[in-house]
Protein backbone atom coordinates (compact mmCIF):
# COMPACT_ATOMS: atom_id res chain seq x y z
CA UNK A 1 0.00 0.00 0.00
CA UNK A 2 1.69 3.15 -1.15
CA UNK A 3 0.03 6.51 0.05
CA UNK A 4 0.81 9.29 -1.49
CA UNK A 5 2.22 13.25 -0.49
CA UNK A 6 0.21 15.23 -3.87
CA UNK A 7 11.60 -3.49 7.85
CA UNK A 8 18.01 -10.00 12.79
CA UNK A 9 16.62 -9.91 9.07
CA UNK A 10 14.25 -12.96 8.81
CA UNK A 11 16.21 -16.08 7.63
CA UNK A 12 14.88 -18.24 4.73
CA UNK A 13 14.95 -21.25 6.92
CA UNK A 14 11.64 -21.46 8.02
CA UNK A 15 10.36 -21.21 4.91
CA UNK A 16 8.42 -24.39 3.70
CA UNK A 17 10.90 -26.28 0.72
CA UNK A 18 7.81 -28.03 -1.16
CA UNK A 19 6.52 -24.90 -1.84
CA UNK A 20 7.30 -23.18 -4.98
CA UNK A 21 8.16 -19.41 -5.45
CA UNK A 22 8.14 -17.92 -9.05
CA UNK A 23 11.40 -15.93 -9.69
CA UNK A 24 10.59 -12.65 -11.45
CA UNK A 25 12.41 -13.58 -14.67
CA UNK A 26 10.04 -16.90 -14.29
CA UNK A 27 7.26 -14.59 -13.86
CA UNK A 28 7.35 -12.04 -16.41
CA UNK A 29 8.10 -14.98 -18.86
CA UNK A 30 4.99 -16.34 -18.12
CA UNK A 31 2.43 -13.98 -17.62
CA UNK A 32 0.50 -12.31 -20.38
CA UNK A 33 -1.54 -8.92 -21.46
CA UNK A 34 -1.08 -5.36 -19.51
CA UNK A 35 -3.81 -4.09 -17.02
CA UNK A 36 -4.00 -0.98 -15.36
CA UNK A 37 -5.60 -1.36 -11.76
CA UNK A 38 -8.66 0.72 -10.80
CA UNK A 39 -10.35 1.61 -7.89
CA UNK A 40 -13.87 0.43 -8.08
CA UNK A 41 -16.83 0.76 -5.28
CA UNK A 42 -19.32 -1.74 -4.01
CA UNK A 43 -16.97 -4.98 -5.36
CA UNK A 44 -19.58 -7.10 -3.19
CA UNK A 45 -21.50 -8.39 -6.22
CA UNK A 46 -18.02 -9.06 -7.98
CA UNK A 47 -17.66 -11.57 -5.88
CA UNK A 48 -20.39 -14.28 -5.99
CA UNK A 49 -18.69 -16.43 -7.93
CA UNK A 50 -15.79 -16.53 -5.54
CA UNK A 51 -17.58 -17.17 -2.39
CA UNK A 52 -16.99 -20.83 -2.07
CA UNK A 53 -15.57 -21.05 0.91
CA UNK A 54 -11.94 -20.94 2.81
CA UNK A 55 -9.68 -22.43 0.60
CA UNK A 56 -8.94 -25.45 3.36
CA UNK A 57 -5.17 -25.98 2.54
CA UNK A 58 -4.26 -22.62 3.94
CA UNK A 59 -0.33 -22.76 5.35
CA UNK A 60 -0.55 -23.13 9.10
CA UNK A 61 0.86 -20.10 11.24
CA UNK A 62 3.96 -22.03 12.86
CA UNK A 63 4.45 -19.18 15.22
CA UNK A 64 5.17 -18.79 19.16
CA UNK A 65 2.00 -17.07 20.32
CA UNK A 66 0.05 -17.32 17.48
CA UNK A 67 -3.18 -18.83 18.95
CA UNK A 68 -4.06 -15.75 20.70
CA UNK A 69 -7.64 -15.67 21.93
CA UNK A 70 -10.37 -13.37 19.60
CA UNK A 71 -12.52 -11.24 20.73
CA UNK A 72 -15.82 -13.08 22.55
CA UNK A 73 -19.46 -11.92 21.87
CA UNK A 74 -20.78 -10.16 19.25
CA UNK A 75 -18.68 -10.18 16.06
CA UNK A 76 -15.91 -7.07 16.40
CA UNK A 77 -16.93 -4.59 13.33
CA UNK A 78 -13.23 -2.90 12.55
CA UNK A 79 -12.01 -0.33 9.74
CA UNK A 80 -8.56 -1.42 7.93
CA UNK A 81 -7.52 1.77 5.51
CA UNK A 82 -5.63 0.52 2.85
CA UNK A 83 -4.93 1.36 -1.05
CA UNK A 84 -7.12 -0.33 -3.31
CA UNK A 85 -4.73 -0.24 -6.46
CA UNK A 86 -2.03 -1.51 -4.59
CA UNK A 87 -1.97 -5.21 -5.44
CA UNK A 88 0.60 -6.06 -2.64
CA UNK A 89 -2.76 -5.17 0.12
CA UNK A 90 -4.15 -8.20 -1.57
CA UNK A 91 -4.15 -9.88 2.06
CA UNK A 92 -6.70 -8.08 3.24
CA UNK A 93 -9.85 -8.79 1.08
CA UNK A 94 -7.96 -12.60 0.68
CA UNK A 95 -8.78 -12.60 4.68
CA UNK A 96 -12.70 -11.00 3.64
CA UNK A 97 -13.46 -12.74 1.64
CA UNK A 98 -12.20 -15.99 2.43
CA UNK A 99 -13.63 -16.28 5.76
CA UNK A 100 -10.61 -15.52 8.09
CA UNK A 101 -11.74 -12.38 9.49
CA UNK A 102 -15.37 -14.20 10.28
CA UNK A 103 -13.34 -17.21 11.93
CA UNK A 104 -11.23 -14.58 14.17
CA UNK A 105 -15.00 -13.23 15.23
CA UNK A 106 -14.16 -9.91 13.23
CA UNK A 107 -16.40 -7.78 10.49
CA UNK A 108 -13.50 -5.97 8.45
CA UNK A 109 -14.70 -2.18 6.01
CA UNK A 110 -12.02 -0.87 4.21
CA UNK A 111 -10.92 2.51 3.67
CA UNK A 112 -9.82 3.44 0.63
CA UNK A 113 -7.40 6.17 1.72
CA UNK A 114 -5.52 8.16 -0.96
CA UNK A 115 -4.11 11.03 0.85
CA UNK A 116 -0.89 11.50 2.76
CA UNK A 117 1.17 9.15 5.13
CA UNK A 118 0.23 11.22 7.98
CA UNK A 119 -3.34 12.05 7.42
CA UNK A 120 -3.62 8.17 7.47
CA UNK A 121 -1.46 7.80 10.65
CA UNK A 122 -3.54 10.57 12.59
CA UNK A 123 -6.56 8.80 11.23
CA UNK A 124 -5.66 5.76 13.17
CA UNK A 125 -4.56 7.24 15.98
CA UNK A 126 -7.64 9.36 16.31
CA UNK A 127 -10.06 6.30 15.62
CA UNK A 128 -11.11 7.52 12.45
CA UNK A 129 -9.99 3.91 11.29
CA UNK A 130 -8.48 0.99 13.22
CA UNK A 131 -5.56 -0.12 11.60
CA UNK A 132 -3.72 0.33 8.14
CA UNK A 133 -1.37 -1.40 5.46
CA UNK A 134 1.09 0.16 4.39
CA UNK A 135 4.97 0.53 3.15
CA UNK A 136 7.77 0.16 5.79
CA UNK A 137 10.01 2.93 4.26
CA UNK A 138 7.12 5.72 3.49
CA UNK A 139 5.98 5.21 7.10
CA UNK A 140 8.70 5.17 9.53
CA UNK A 141 9.37 8.82 9.10
CA UNK A 142 6.09 9.86 9.96
CA UNK A 143 5.95 7.35 12.64
CA UNK A 144 8.97 9.19 14.05
CA UNK A 145 6.86 12.15 14.86
CA UNK A 146 5.03 10.05 17.72
CA UNK A 147 2.12 9.02 16.42
CA UNK A 148 -0.21 6.46 18.81
CA UNK A 149 0.24 3.64 16.30
CA UNK A 150 1.89 0.43 16.70
CA UNK A 151 3.31 -2.00 14.03
CA UNK A 152 2.55 -4.94 15.15
CA UNK A 153 3.71 -7.59 11.74
CA UNK A 154 5.22 -7.26 8.33
CA UNK A 155 3.50 -8.13 5.87
CA UNK A 156 5.03 -9.52 2.47
CA UNK A 157 8.61 -8.23 0.76
CA UNK A 158 9.20 -7.52 -2.98
CA UNK A 159 7.10 -4.55 -4.86
CA UNK A 160 9.80 -1.85 -5.48
CA UNK A 161 11.61 -2.08 -8.35
CA UNK A 162 14.05 0.02 -9.71
CA UNK A 163 14.05 0.19 -13.58
CA UNK A 164 16.98 1.04 -16.21
CA UNK A 165 16.32 2.35 -20.14
CA UNK A 166 17.44 -0.07 -22.30
CA UNK A 167 18.10 2.91 -24.92
CA UNK A 168 20.62 4.48 -22.28
CA UNK A 169 22.19 1.23 -21.29
CA UNK A 170 21.52 1.84 -17.94
CA UNK A 171 22.09 -1.95 -15.97
CA UNK A 172 23.05 -1.30 -12.69
CA UNK A 173 23.71 1.04 -9.91
CA UNK A 174 27.06 2.59 -10.63
CA UNK A 175 25.61 3.54 -14.48
CA UNK A 176 23.16 5.66 -13.03
CA UNK A 177 26.04 8.18 -11.44
CA UNK A 178 25.42 11.63 -12.51
CA UNK A 179 21.70 10.10 -13.82
CA UNK A 180 18.44 11.31 -13.46
CA UNK A 181 15.75 8.92 -12.37
CA UNK A 182 11.98 9.09 -12.42
CA UNK A 183 10.41 9.12 -8.86
CA UNK A 184 6.24 9.70 -7.98
CA UNK A 185 7.66 12.31 -4.83
CA UNK A 186 9.96 13.18 -2.89
CA UNK A 187 9.75 11.03 -0.04
CA UNK A 188 8.38 7.78 -2.09
CA UNK A 189 9.48 4.41 0.03
CA UNK A 190 10.84 3.10 -3.77
CA UNK A 191 13.29 6.35 -3.22
CA UNK A 192 13.79 6.15 -0.10
CA UNK A 193 15.03 1.99 -0.43
CA UNK A 194 17.22 3.35 -3.67
CA UNK A 195 18.79 5.69 -1.77
CA UNK A 196 19.78 3.31 0.84
CA UNK A 197 21.46 1.17 -2.07
CA UNK A 198 23.19 3.90 -3.19
CA UNK A 199 24.95 5.17 -0.13
CA UNK A 200 25.32 1.17 0.60
CA UNK A 201 27.26 1.24 -2.74
CA UNK A 202 29.78 4.22 -2.84
CA UNK A 203 27.16 6.86 -4.50
CA UNK A 204 25.57 9.68 -2.64
CA UNK A 205 22.37 9.75 -3.06
CA UNK A 206 22.37 13.49 -2.96
CA UNK A 207 25.14 15.19 -5.18
CA UNK A 208 25.35 11.81 -7.75
CA UNK A 209 21.78 11.08 -8.63
CA UNK A 210 19.26 13.41 -9.81
CA UNK A 211 15.72 12.73 -9.03
CA UNK A 212 12.82 14.53 -10.97
CA UNK A 213 8.99 14.23 -10.27
CA UNK A 214 6.42 12.75 -11.78
CA UNK A 215 2.83 11.60 -11.70
CA UNK A 216 3.17 7.99 -11.38
CA UNK A 217 1.28 7.13 -13.79
CA UNK A 218 3.89 8.90 -16.37
CA UNK A 219 7.27 7.89 -15.00
CA UNK A 220 8.17 5.41 -17.89
CA UNK A 221 7.00 8.01 -20.47
CA UNK A 222 9.26 10.28 -18.88
CA UNK A 223 11.88 7.76 -19.50
CA UNK A 224 10.96 7.10 -23.13
CA UNK A 225 11.07 10.65 -23.58
CA UNK A 226 14.48 10.92 -22.64
CA UNK A 227 13.91 13.13 -19.71
CA UNK A 228 15.13 10.58 -17.37
CA UNK A 229 17.34 7.80 -17.52
CA UNK A 230 15.53 5.23 -14.81
CA UNK A 231 12.94 5.14 -12.57
CA UNK A 232 11.71 3.56 -9.56
CA UNK A 233 8.44 2.96 -7.74
CA UNK A 234 6.55 0.01 -6.55
CA UNK A 235 3.68 -2.76 -8.21
CA UNK A 236 1.76 -3.05 -10.05
CA UNK A 237 2.98 -0.13 -12.22
CA UNK A 238 7.22 -1.00 -12.45
CA UNK A 239 6.19 -5.06 -12.88
CA UNK A 240 4.02 -3.72 -15.95
CA UNK A 241 6.42 -1.47 -17.52
CA UNK A 242 9.33 -4.22 -17.67
CA UNK A 243 7.44 -6.18 -19.36
CA UNK A 244 7.30 -3.87 -22.17
CA UNK A 245 10.33 -4.71 -22.60
CA UNK A 246 11.82 -1.20 -22.60
CA UNK A 247 13.59 -1.83 -19.76
CA UNK A 248 15.90 -3.20 -17.36
CA UNK A 249 15.47 -4.51 -13.17
CA UNK A 250 18.06 -2.78 -11.62
CA UNK A 251 17.44 -3.38 -8.33
CA UNK A 252 14.90 -4.94 -6.20
CA UNK A 253 13.78 -4.63 -3.15
CA UNK A 254 14.56 -8.49 -2.68
CA UNK A 255 17.91 -7.82 -3.90
CA UNK A 256 21.07 -9.35 -2.10
CA UNK A 257 20.78 -8.28 1.68
CA UNK A 258 16.71 -7.50 1.21
CA UNK A 259 15.89 -11.05 -0.12
CA UNK A 260 14.15 -11.56 3.47
CA UNK A 261 13.37 -8.29 4.16
CA UNK A 262 9.62 -6.76 4.01
CA UNK A 263 8.48 -3.86 2.53
CA UNK A 264 4.64 -3.63 3.82
CA UNK A 265 3.48 -4.17 7.23
CA UNK A 266 0.33 -3.41 9.54
CA UNK A 267 0.00 -1.29 12.24
CA UNK A 268 -3.13 -0.81 14.73
CA UNK A 269 -4.17 2.28 16.65
CA UNK A 270 -2.23 2.24 19.91
CA UNK A 271 -5.53 2.76 22.11
CA UNK A 272 -7.00 -0.29 20.29
CA UNK A 273 -3.85 -2.56 21.14
CA UNK A 274 -4.11 -1.37 24.95
CA UNK A 275 -8.20 -1.61 25.39
CA UNK A 276 -8.89 -4.56 23.06
CA UNK A 277 -5.38 -6.74 23.12
CA UNK A 278 -7.74 -9.68 21.70
CA UNK A 279 -9.50 -7.78 19.02
CA UNK A 280 -5.49 -6.30 17.87
CA UNK A 281 -4.12 -9.84 17.96
CA UNK A 282 -7.28 -11.39 15.93
CA UNK A 283 -6.77 -8.55 13.37
CA UNK A 284 -2.86 -9.49 13.04
CA UNK A 285 -3.20 -13.02 12.84
CA UNK A 286 -5.99 -12.95 10.26
CA UNK A 287 -3.64 -10.78 8.02
CA UNK A 288 -1.17 -12.83 8.03
CA UNK A 289 -3.02 -16.26 7.94
CA UNK A 290 -4.12 -14.28 4.36
CA UNK A 291 -0.45 -13.78 3.69
CA UNK A 292 0.16 -17.02 3.41
CA UNK A 293 -3.35 -18.32 1.76
CA UNK A 294 -1.96 -15.66 -0.97
CA UNK A 295 1.42 -17.37 -0.85
CA UNK A 296 0.16 -20.63 -1.59
CA UNK A 297 -2.57 -19.56 -3.83
CA UNK A 298 -1.57 -16.27 -5.84
CA UNK A 299 -4.57 -17.13 -8.82
CA UNK A 300 -7.45 -17.20 -6.58
CA UNK A 301 -5.89 -14.14 -4.54
CA UNK A 302 -5.49 -12.05 -7.78
CA UNK A 303 -8.99 -13.26 -8.00
CA UNK A 304 -10.52 -11.86 -5.32
CA UNK A 305 -8.30 -8.20 -5.75
CA UNK A 306 -8.95 -7.81 -8.90
CA UNK A 307 -12.56 -7.47 -7.56
CA UNK A 308 -11.76 -4.76 -5.35
CA UNK A 309 -9.23 -2.64 -7.19
CA UNK A 310 -7.42 -4.84 -10.45
CA UNK A 311 -8.01 -4.59 -13.75
CA UNK A 312 -6.77 -6.96 -16.62
CA UNK A 313 -5.73 -10.13 -16.71
CA UNK A 314 -5.93 -12.36 -13.78
CA UNK A 315 -2.70 -13.60 -14.80
CA UNK A 316 -0.94 -10.32 -14.47
CA UNK A 317 -1.99 -10.20 -10.43
CA UNK A 318 -1.55 -13.73 -10.01
CA UNK A 319 2.21 -13.45 -11.08
CA UNK A 320 2.63 -10.26 -9.54
CA UNK A 321 1.58 -11.82 -6.22
CA UNK A 322 3.95 -14.87 -6.72
CA UNK A 323 7.01 -12.87 -7.10
CA UNK A 324 6.26 -11.16 -3.84
CA UNK A 325 7.25 -12.72 -0.47
CA UNK A 326 3.48 -13.27 1.04
CA UNK A 327 4.90 -16.10 3.22
CA UNK A 328 7.45 -13.68 4.78
CA UNK A 329 6.28 -11.72 7.76
CA UNK A 330 7.95 -11.40 10.40
CA UNK A 331 7.10 -10.72 14.44
CA UNK A 332 8.55 -10.49 17.44
CA UNK A 333 12.76 -9.97 17.60
CA UNK A 334 12.95 -10.05 13.73
CA UNK A 335 10.55 -7.65 12.75
CA UNK A 336 11.91 -5.43 15.45
CA UNK A 337 15.54 -5.73 14.27
CA UNK A 338 14.20 -5.06 10.61
CA UNK A 339 12.99 -1.98 11.84
CA UNK A 340 15.96 -1.53 13.34
CA UNK A 341 18.15 -2.13 10.37
CA UNK A 342 15.94 0.16 8.16
CA UNK A 343 15.89 3.14 10.89
CA UNK A 344 19.48 3.26 10.98
CA UNK A 345 19.73 3.02 6.93
CA UNK A 346 17.41 5.86 6.67
CA UNK A 347 19.78 8.12 9.16
CA UNK A 348 22.51 7.65 6.86
CA UNK A 349 20.25 8.92 4.16
CA UNK A 350 18.72 11.82 6.12
CA UNK A 351 15.26 10.79 6.38
CA UNK A 352 15.15 10.41 9.61
CA UNK A 353 16.73 12.48 12.25
CA UNK A 354 20.32 12.11 13.39
CA UNK A 355 19.21 12.34 17.35
CA UNK A 356 16.58 9.26 17.00
CA UNK A 357 17.97 6.39 18.69
CA UNK A 358 17.31 3.05 16.01
CA UNK A 359 16.73 0.45 18.96
CA UNK A 360 14.53 2.92 21.46
CA UNK A 361 12.58 3.91 17.76
CA UNK A 362 12.12 0.19 17.08
CA UNK A 363 11.06 -0.37 20.63
CA UNK A 364 8.50 2.22 20.75
CA UNK A 365 7.12 1.70 17.07
CA UNK A 366 6.56 -2.17 17.45
CA UNK A 367 4.64 -4.15 19.57
CA UNK A 368 3.93 -7.71 20.16
CA UNK A 369 -0.04 -8.36 20.48
CA UNK A 370 0.57 -12.14 19.51
CA UNK A 371 2.54 -13.65 22.43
Amino acid sequence: MENRDDSTNSTSKGREPTRVFLSRRTVLAGAFGVGTPIVIGGAAHALTALKSGPLPDAIPLCRAGMSGESPTGAPRALTLAWNATSVCTAAAPVAKERGIFAKHNLVVDFINFGGSTEQLLEAIATGKADAGIGMALRWLKPLEQGFDVRITAGVHGGCIRLLGSKAAAITSLESLRGKTIAISDQASPAKNFCSIEFAKNGIDPVRDVDWRQYPADLLALAVEKGEAHALTDNDPRTYLWLKDGKFNEVLTNLSGEFADRICCVLAIRGSLIRGEPATASALTRSVLEAGNMVARHPADAAAVYSAYGGKGPLNDLAAMLASHTHHNHPIGTALKQQILLYANELKQVNVLKRSTDPTKFAERVYVDVLS
